[in-house]
Formats: structure tokens, C-alpha cells, sequence
């Protein structure tokens, strides 16, 4: 009998809710692989989680809380590094992938040892990130790493077609292969959560923005323009969790028409998703990130049914445009969403509804795993 291929997935994270990360998983365990998941232990989580061909090992680190210092952090991240490349030393796996670059390191350090191969998941053009304090010392030091580090993995996928080309252009790399943020294709029916949940009329159109509420995602801007909103036949749902929280948490506690929803297990997400009427992506174009962005939540506002309200971001606006499924702001300032809302109410929402549809059925999680499968048959196979 040919033994198991075992496959090591590290992320920096709880795991919980990394719908890509588990996506990846599930394909790779119902291919026979043996997966094992190394991740952050938080409170309130168990440190190890076994089901027939998945183990999520989360790491309790002593230098536990993060600082703003950068000596602290680094200190924190070798104490991580140590602690996963022990464990992975014992496992043994066969490809190690790691997602984002802060995973990239660690793969490195368990693939040389152990001479296994080096998947590398890019779930976003991470040194092209807007950042609130930016330190020119580790921003230089990321991007020297990354294009240090990329060479030497064996594989290279990431999630849109621009940031595929900047690592090509950039890095000297063959193109990364697109894995993109899609969610199992499935039938959604219409529900009433959020109006039961929030008592929202039938009269009133919810627009809703869900995912992580971090600055750099127009939360704010667009928790303002429902703030000041005089027509009373929309309201906007938030749905995650974050940094910015709690301050989405006050204003919708101030504001009757705005409304705060913790974020869910990823396997009833879509069910709240299509309880909305329209789904927003008011990520600003300030940075090449949001730029080439392809997040989650544009595919599940799809799957969902929802018509999409998006920056003009490429990616996004190309499969807007090209299915016309939503409207695309002509800025993402305050005035360009009011607009686009203005623009969308006039509109039958049921025809971005049902072109949403399409193009859920073209970009699907069954599409992506065949991609993410012959990867890891190429990368095997070269190994050999």
C-alpha cells in the first residue's frame, strides 16, 4: 500500500475562521492526504483538534500578547519558529505550505531540514499594504525576505491575476498559479435573519458588509455615509470582528440604521449573507493590495445572490463589468458611495441578483481545487 503524503498548512492565526486555509484542507484530506494545521492557540480554543485526516496543532507561546515593539514581536516570532519547526520535526510531512509571508520563514527553516517541498499561499501582496505607522526598516526587510525567500519555494499560488503578474515581474518567477476566494458552489436560499435578528422592515433594502473590520477597508467611510443618510429605506449591517469593533459596536448603538453582527462559523456564513439584499467592497484604492485585491467576501456575496457594490479595484470591477453584477463607484469617497447606492435603489435588483448567480457558477471552490490539486501533484512529482 502507498503510504500517505502528508501535508503541514502554518498560519499565524486561531485557524477558526480562515475559510482559504480549511478550503485547502478539505480538498487536500478528501484526496487522501494526511493534513496537519499549525496555528496560534487563543482562549477559549483546544490546543490540539483530530478528526480522521486533519489535526490542528495550536501553539500556546509564553511571550503570549503581541507589542508594538518590534524587538518584542521578534522575540515572540523565533519563540513560534522554534515551537513549530520541534513538532514538525516529528511529523515529518512531506510539502509544507505556508500561508502569507510570516509562515514563509518557518516553512523554510522545517522544508530544509527535513528536505521536504515549499508551497507558497499569498493570500495577499502583503508589502503593499497601507499601514497606519509604517516602519521603513521592516518594510524593507519584508520585501528583501520575500523576494529572497519566493526563489527557493517550490510553488508559488496566490489569489488574482495582478498580483500574479507583479510576482513574476517583480521577483523574476515564473507566474504564480491562481488559487481564487471562492466558496463551494451551492444553491442559497433567501433568509430573514437579519431582519428577525435586527427587526429591519420588509420595506427597507440591507446593504452588508462583512469580513474583518481593520482600517484600510472603508468601514469607516461607509459607517458614515449611513450615519448621515436622510432616505429611510436603507439600512447597513455589519457582520465580523476587529480592531475597529468596537467602534462599529458605538456607532450602531447611535445610529438606527446601522446594525453590528459578530462574525459566524464559516459553514452558516453564507446563510446571514443571504439574508442581505446588496453586498458592499468599499476597500479604498490606496494601495496595490486593495488594488488586486480578490477577497472572500466578492465570491460570497455571489454565491449568495447579492448584487455587489465594489471600488474601482481591478480585479473586482472586471468581474463586475464583465457579468454585470453590481456597480462599480466612481470613488471611494463618501459622495462616490452615496452614489453607487443611489445608482443601485434606482436599479431591478433582481437582474444583479440572478447575474451574480452566473458568476458564482463559473467561480466556484470545485474550479479552484483543481488548480490547488495539480500544484501539488507538480511539486510531488518534481520532488520524486
Amino acid at each position: 500500500m502507498t503510504p500517505q503524503i502528508k501535508a503541514l498548512h502554518i498560519v499565524l492565526n486561531n485557524f477558526v475562521n480562515d475559510s482559504r486555509v480549511q478550503k485547502e484542507c478539505n480538498s487536500l484530506t478528501a484526496t487522501d492526504f494526511l493534513v496537519s494545521v499549525f496555528a496560534l492557540f487563543e482562549e477559549g480554543l483546544s490546543l490540539e483538534e483530530k478528526s480522521a485526516s486533519l489535526v490542528v496543532h495550536r501553539f500556546f507561546l509564553a511571550t503570549r500578547e503581541w507589542s508594538k515593539n518590534k524587538l518584542i514581536q521578534l522575540v515572540k516570532y523565533c519563540e513560534c519558529m522554534v515551537r513549530m519547526t520541534r513538532k514538525a520535526l516529528a511529523l515529518k510531512p512531506n510539502v509544507i505550505h505556508a500561508h502569507d509571508l510570516p509562515a514563509l520563514p518557518i516553512a523554510m527553516v522545517i522544508a530544509r531540514l527535513l528536505k521536504s517541498v515549499v508551497v507558497y499561499d499569498a493570500h495577499e501582496f502583503e508589502t503593499e499594504q497601507v499601514e497606519e505607522n509604517p516602519n521603513r526598516l521592516v518594510h524593507f526587510a519584508s520585501v528583501w525576505l520575500e523576494r529572497f525567500l519566493v526563489k527557493r519555494a517550490d510553488a508559488v499560488i496566490t489569489v488574482s491575476e495582478g498580483i500574479a503578474d507583479e510576482y513574476a515581474k517583480r521577483y523574476g518567477i515564473p507566474k504564480p498559479r491562481l488559487v481564487l476566494n471562492c466558496p463551494p458552489f451551492q444553491v442559497i436560499r433567501k433568509s430573514d435573519r437579519f431582519r428577525e435578528k435586527f427587526a429591519i422592515g420588509k420595506d427597507q433594502t440591507i446593504f452588508l458588509y462583512q469580513g474583518g473590520l481593520s482600517r484600510g477597508r472603508g468601514i469607516e467611510t461607509l459607517m458614515d455615509v449611513f450615519s448621515r443618510a436622510v432616505r429611510k429605506d436603507i439600512v447597513l449591517v455589519v457582520m465580523g470582528g476587529g480592531p475597529l469593533e468596537g467602534q462599529v459596536r458605538e456607532t450602531a448603538e447611535r445610529c438606527g440604521n446601522i446594525f453590528f453582527h459578530p462574525a459566524v462559523p464559516s459553514k452558516e456564513l453564507l446563510s446571514y449573507t443571504a439574508s442581505a439584499d446588496v453586498g458592499f467592497l468599499p476597500y479604498p484604492n490606496n494601495c496595490l493590495n486593495n488594488y488586486y485585491c480578490s477577497p472572500n467576501k466578492f465570491f460570497e456575496y455571489a454565491m449568495a445572490g447579492l448584487p455587489i457594490l465594489v471600488n474601482d479595484l481591478a480585479e473586482m470591477k472586471r468581474l463586475v463589468d464583465a457579468y454585470r453584477c453590481g456597480v462599480v463607484m466612481a470613488s471611494d469617497t463618501a459622495e462616490g458611495i452615496f452614489a453607487a447606492v443611489e445608482k443601485i435603489m434606482a436599479e431591478d435588483l433582481s437582474v444583479y441578483s440572478a447575474n451574480a448567480r452566473k458568476l458564482a457558477e463559473q467561480y466556484n471552490w470545485e474550479e479552484q481545487e483543481k488548480v490547488l490539486l495539480s500544484v501539488y501533484r507538480e511539486v510531488l512529482s518534481c520532488a520524486v
